[in-house]
């Protein structure tokens, strides 16, 4: 299975059974920006406690691995779990929504777009993607987040709202990291 056909195969489960989703990560920064490597599809749901068996038994065991009980903790701890490929290595990593003010503003400035010709999919729209990324950033220092930022902003930069970006930034406590990399990418 290739990650276009595993994208493809999550999000018509998940709009089939109803739940609210957003492509993030760096499945979105390819989208928005450039190509690179990736082994995993992150995707922000919002995963109600009576939806989780559904979820999980949309996969069959003989092609994915999916712990319903490890969903059933992500839901009530507003963390996240995986869903498995073996066959080809690949991974959903699936994280409940926390419900902050952020997540609703992802959630409410989602983007219907084409991976694909014949489907859509929701994704967070670009500026939510590089706040998160300056998050991730944050946390673990990796230079992947900040290449990924460029990417993003030097493919769709004109379309980007940067007043946006900076007011959740100030919120997030990632404005710093917002100014830094600012002036190396003008």
């Amino acid at each position: 299975m290739e990650q276009g056909e595993l994208l493809r195969a999550i999000t018509e489960i998940l709009e089939r059974l109803g739940i609210p989703y957003l492509v993030t990560g760096s499945v979105a920064t390819i989208y928005y920006g450039e190509p690179r490597f990736t082994v995993d599809i992150d995707i922000v749901v919002n995963l109600a406690p009576e939806k989780v068996s559904d979820l999980c038994n949309s996969f069959t065991p003989e092609e994915f691995y999916v712990s319903e009980e490890a969903a059933r903790l992500a839901v009530r701890n507003r963390s996240q779990f995986n869903i498995l490929h073996p066959g080809s290595g690949l991974k959903i990593d699936l994280m409940v929504s926390d419900r902050s003010a952020f997540d609703r503003s992802r959630f409410d400035r989602s983007r219907r777009l084409r991976p694909s010709a014949d489907y859509e999919a929701s994704f967070a729209s670009p500026e939510d993607v590089i706040l998160k990324k300056l998050e991730y950033y944050r946390e673990g220092k990796s230079e992947k987040h900040l290449r990924d930022i460029a990417g993003v902003l030097k493919i769709s930069g004109d379309d980007i709202d940067r007043a946006y970006i900076e007011r959740w930034a100030d919120r997030l406590g990632v404005r710093e990291i917002w100014d830094r990399v600012m002036p190396t990418l003008s």
